[in-house]
């Protein structure tokens, strides 16, 4: 099997916040239509559990 490809992103702590709310929602969403939560749950936990790292430059995106 070949390499698993990854991919790196930065994001303030509002967007974070954005994120995590909309990752909840849709878990939510899934729970109350009797659905599997896997992916959902492993992306939330990804996201929560990701490192913090100063920037080096300022960007005004």
């Amino acid at each position: 099997m070949g390499k698993e490809e990854k991919r790196h992103l930065t994001f303030d702590n509002h967007q974070h916040g954005v994120i995590v709310n909309a990752l909840n929602d849709k878990r939510n969403s899934l729970i109350k239509e009797n659905r599997p939560t896997d992916i959902v749950d492993e992306v939330l936990l990804i996201t929560l559990d990701a490192p913090t790292k100063k920037a080096r430059c300022k960007d005004d995106r």
